[in-house]
């Protein structure tokens, strides 16, 4: 593959041209009935907005919870319809996956305006670029990931995100895990830990100055 052709930083600076310490929020691999409702409780909390990558299948089974994150002003991007790794797939399944999720999510809530995808694990390619272009979005990466899926424990992805954390990065946490996980039932599919360090992390975030805010449009 050629140079990644995917954000991983968004601009920290307004359209009026001040300057701020901005940071921005993702969750992938939702909705999931339990945690995200939680989550969504923790922004509403602190008032501020996150971009939801969320899985085609997930947003067919959770249409009130894409509603509910698009009411609350929140955005969702396009994590494909199964969670598939997308580097080991032809172009045509490919654009079935970002077709299909992007279908989905409209079919959940016709307000939702989807802008972005980010690519499941972060396998990006070749295909993947070309059929997030022929969709109209944007491929979204991220700079700060503070492994919370993997449950080291609340006080370890709070910290790992202050420790990573500058002007213009996008955190990648997750509000649901892939649609085989969930099957299997596993500790693994726990997301209580992400919830739990959301609310210490926003205060934190505050506290240091950042301004956590919406992705900018992206040209």
């Amino acid at each position: 593959m050629k140079q990644p052709n995917y954000i991983s930083e968004a601009p920290s600076e307004c359209a009026d041209g001040t300057s701020r310490r901005s940071v921005y929020l993702t969750f992938d691999d939702g909705p999931n009935p339990l945690f995200t409702p939680q989550i969504l409780d923790v922004l509403a909390q602190h008032r501020v907005p996150a971009t939801f990558f969320v899985v085609g299948a997930h947003a067919a089974d959770q249409p009130e919870l894409i509603q509910r994150m698009i009411a609350e002003g929140h955005e969702i991007g396009n994590h494909t319809m199964t969670h598939p790794d997308l580097s080991r797939c032809g172009l045509g399944e490919v654009q079935r996956e970002v077709f299909e999720a992007n279908g989905a999510i409209i079919m959940a809530c016709p307000q939702a305006s989807v802008r972005y995808i980010r690519a499941p694990y972060g396998a990006w390619s070749e295909e993947v670029f070309t059929a997030s272009e022929i969709a109209g979005l944007a491929a979204l990466h991220w700079s700060v990931d503070p492994r919370d899926w993997s449950r080291p424990g609340i006080d370890a992805i709070v910290d790992a995100v202050l420790a990573s954390v500058r002007p213009g990065a996008i955190v990648l946490l997750h509000d649901g895990c892939p649609p085989d996980v969930l099957r299997r039932g596993t500790h693994a599919s726990l997301r209580d830990q992400t919830a739990g360090a959301l609310s210490r992390l926003i205060p934190a975030l505050h506290a240091c100055g950042y301004e956590i805010r919406c992705l900018p449009q992206h040209h």
